[in-house]
Parts: C-alpha cells; sequence; structure tokens
C-alpha cells in the first residue's frame, strides 16, 4: 500500500475551522477539535436563526397591525378580512410600517375594512 501524505489537505481544513472560530472564548479558538464543535453548533443556531428570523418579524407585524386597527374598532382578523375583500393586496410588512408611520394611511385603509365588511 502506498503511503498517503495529506499535509496540505489536513492544515487547510484546519486553518478555516480555526478561522471561523476567531474570536470565541479559551480553548474553542485555539483547539481544532473543540473549535470544530464550537463552530458547527454555531452554524446550526446560525441556521435556524434564519428561519427563526422570518416568523419573529411576522408575528411582530402582526402585533402592531392588531394594536393599530384595534384604535379605529376592528381586530386583527376582522381587519385582514375586510382588506381581502375589498381586494386590497398589501402585505403584513408594509400594513405594518403604515400602522407606525403614516397613521393617517392606516385610518384609510381601517374605513376600507369596515366598508367591504358591512
Amino acid at each position: 500500500m502506498s503511503r498517503v501524505k495529506r499535509g496540505n489537505v489536513h492544515t487547510k481544513r484546519r486553518r478555516r475551522i480555526l478561522k471561523q472560530a476567531k474570536g470565541y472564548y479559551g480553548a474553542k479558538s485555539r483547539l481544532y477539535s473543540e473549535a470544530r464543535e464550537a463552530v458547527d453548533r454555531a452554524l446550526r443556531f446560525a441556521f435556524y436563526g434564519r428561519k427563526r428570523k422570518k416568523r419573529d418579524f411576522r408575528r411582530l407585524w402582526i402585533t402592531r397591525i392588531n394594536a393599530a386597527s384595534r384604535e379605529h374598532g376592528l381586530s386583527y382578523s376582522q381587519f385582514i378580512n375586510g382588506l381581502s375583500r375589498a381586494g386590497v393586496g398589501l402585505d403584513r410588512k408594509i400594513l405594518a410600517q403604515l400602522a407606525v408611520q403614516e397613521p393617517k394611511a392606516f385610518e384609510a385603509l381601517t374605513a376600507t375594512a369596515k366598508n367591504a365588511l358591512s
């Protein structure tokens, strides 16, 4: 069997992991095996975090829309139902921005939703 020298690949892989672990505390930034575990864990959390971020923002938008629509006498579900019946195709992100930054425009939307419901 021939001899295998893997110095290049071996070193590159370790260097890449240690570079990703830069700034970690203690052995996690210096020892390869510790760093590999820490980097794997961090990348796993980063993946979950990217999915979680979408969920969290949608919840925030819904909360803002609900609070603003209740000021005008509609619950969130009534407001969204009224907008869909009126054919208004704004998404929750834009509705939340309007609720916070443009209260007059949001008030007009609630009036539109009320008219569509009745």
